[in-house]
């Protein structure tokens, strides 16, 4: 190779290499506003799942069947309008504990799971356990039918409220929102229901016994709302 060939090809790179640092100066000299847009919605859970016990028991001397009881049940739910499809085993097989340990006899006990709409059924539900006297019940879990369709228009108000505020900022000093550069989810949170609080009279706990001095009307039960959050992060140009 040629000294002159040698020299072309060296100015060359280094014009390539000043002209590419010019586009990257330029490009970072460009004017653009970061924003975060964040929304936070509550929403009433419309799931309750409740966890009903009926246990073999007895009364009088005499063993009272955990299908007797079944039967019972259905038909106190009926009356306060559930749906009997709500209704199912937890545990396919029964499970055995002792009455006493002192004695062999054993006594079957299955466990069901109810699911209700609304606190209001609830209250119903506990009332009506308590007139056949079933006495072991409890809320397990509380959610909501549409979480996931939620949680994602959470996202798109966010991103949306990045949108306004960068307009309104910008539109303060003369200027325009330009095309988004970087979006970047800061956070998309939400209120665990299995931990909610469910609010029973003067008690407060995510596990709710059968109590006559808790369950006092319809009204007696509430559930703090379900809280979901979205934090979005824009990069928007000026024009």
């Amino acid at each position: 190779m040629t000294n002159t060939r040698k020299i072309l090809i060296t100015i060359s790179l280094i014009i390539t290499t000043s002209v590419f640092g010019q586009t990257e100066n330029e490009l970072e000299e460009k004017p653009f506003i970061e924003i975060t847009g964040r929304v936070e919605q509550e929403i009433i859970p419309d799931e309750i799942y409740l966890n009903i016990v009926i246990r073999e028991k007895y009364v009088n001397k005499e063993k009272v069947s955990i299908e007797i009881q079944e039967e019972k049940l259905k038909t106190a739910l009926k009356e306060i309008g559930v749906d009997l499809k709500n209704l199912y085993l937890s545990d396919a097989n029964a499970d055995y504990v002792k009455v006493k340990w002192r004695t062999k006899d054993v006594l079957t006990k299955k466990d069901y799971a109810l699911k209700v709409i609304n606190a209001t059924t609830v209250g119903q539900v506990f009332q009506q356990l308590e007139k056949i006297e079933i006495t072991d019940a409890n809320i397990i879990k509380v959610n909501h039918s549409k979480l996931d369709s939620l949680k994602k228009d959470v996202r798109i108000m966010a991103i949306k409220a990045a949108k306004i505020k960068a307009d309104y900022l910008l539109s303060a000093i003369g200027e325009q929102t330009g095309k988004p550069l970087i979006i970047r989810e800061v956070d998309n949170s939400y209120m665990d229901p299995s931990m909610l609080n469910v609010r029973g009279g003067r008690s407060s706990t995510t596990s709710y016994l059968v109590d006559g001095n808790k369950v006092n009307g319809e009204d007696d039960i509430q559930f703090q709302k379900i809280k979901i959050q979205s934090a979005i992060y824009v990069k928007f140009s000026i024009k």
